[in-house]
């Protein structure tokens, strides 16, 4: 008998089994890997909004990047006589 499971029968049979024994715990798999896949989808817009949003505004030559080093360098005491 054990010759004649292959295929398609083993996974017929593996299906049946996993229905009887798993059923009742089936819609909370199934409710928790949805909640996964939303949780996953908000991040990933999340990281892709971050992205967009701060490539813009540390692009070269831009206003705000020229802004921020002449205010660091006049923050910074040191001198450059020596």
């Amino acid at each position: 008998m054990p010759a004649n499971l292959g295929g398609w029968t083993g996974l017929i049979l593996i299906l049946v089994v996993i229905l009887l024994f798993a059923a009742p715990k089936l819609p909370g798999l199934a409710r928790s890997l949805g909640q996964s896949m939303t949780i996953f989808k908000k991040e990933v817009r999340a990281k892709d909004d971050d992205d967009t949003s701060t490539s813009g505004a540390a692009a070269p030559g831009s206003e705000g990047a020229a802004s921020s080093t002449t205010a660091t360098d006049a923050e910074s005491p040191r001198s450059t006589v020596g």
